[in-house]
């Protein structure tokens, strides 16, 4: 493919030459120590202090809309957090100065519901930590709250791409990192297109994917052994079921709102959290 193709696919001002270590090295080293209690499938077989509740899809809907409904959290002020949690994690795992391409180009690839707005507030967060962040959001919902951050994203320069690479290669070549927002732990049933192709695709990729809260067509509880298998997970709030199914380096927990009755309420166990971070590595 030309130059002047990649451009108009990958929508960036420049294409830049890889070095030639393996996509799996250009991750960045995180040396925050994961919190040891968190079990997950390759520890369920020792014991171990129980860890944080691993929430089920009914459960997951209920914390939110009681934060909604009895804590007066609005949607867009969780996104926000929710967003911040991500850029934060995602700078500890994978530091700017890890990356074999300069500047260091990020993929986010955005949903049509909260786990891709999560997406768009990462990616402006992304761009004030020194990431070149492009998006592709096939499915935009006509919604001011959506418009509002897409907005902003352009306003901070951030490209948006009008059709995504069709070949896994162009991808490796020009980013360091891939964010899957696309679906959250509302997720259910069948992958629509254009979400379908786009998954198949970001299954070849080689270099890193980080996803939201859950990985895009999982399902909540039961995982998904022949889908995509991201390097890295940022549970938002508690982590969901199918974490316990997670094989990647990096899982974080983000999003420090959870008001202490309600995590007393549901019995989240969720751990303390460093200092004033806003995100604690788990595994």
């Amino acid at each position: 493919m030309s130059a002047p193709r990649r451009l108009a696919v990958l929508g960036l001002g420049l294409l830049l030459s890889r070095a030639a270590a393996s996509a799996s090295a250009s991750a960045g080293r995180c040396s925050a120590r994961p919190w040891p209690l968190l079990r997950t499938a390759a520890a369920s077989m020792q014991s171990a202090a129980p860890g944080p509740k691993l929430l089920s899809q009914e459960e997951a809907q209920a914390i939110d809309q009681e934060l909604f409904d009895e804590y007066k959290f609005s949607v867009d002020q969780l996104m926000e957090l929710a967003g911040l949690s991500c850029a934060t994690a995602i700078a500890k795992a994978y530091p700017s100065s890890s990356f074999t391409i300069s500047p260091p180009a990020v993929l986010i690839v955005c949903g049509p519901g909260n786990n891709g707005g999560d997406g768009l507030v990462c990616a402006r967060h992304l761009k004030m930590f020194g990431y070149e962040p492009t998006v592709y959001y096939p499915k935009r919902p006509n919604k001011p709250l959506f418009e509002g951050l897409t907005t902003q994203c352009k306003k901070m320069d951030i490209p948006f791409l009008s059709e995504f690479p069709s070949e896994a290669a162009l991808i490796n070549e020009v980013y360091g990192l891939v964010v899957d927002a696309i679906f959250g732990f509302s997720f259910q049933g069948a992958v629509r297109e254009p979400f379908g192709t786009i998954l198949d695709t970001l299954e070849k990729v080689t270099v890193p994917i980080a996803s939201i809260d859950i990985p895009s067509g999982w399902d909540v509880e039961k995982g998904n052994p022949h889908g995509l298998q991201p390097d890295m997970l940022i549970s938002l709030t508690a982590p969901k079921k199918a974490a316990k199914l997670f094989t990647g380096r990096y899982h974080f927990l983000g999003g420090r709102f959870v008001p202490a009755a309600l995590q007393k309420k549901h019995s989240l166990n969720l751990p303390p959290y460093p200092d004033t971070d806003c995100v604690l590595r788990l595994s």
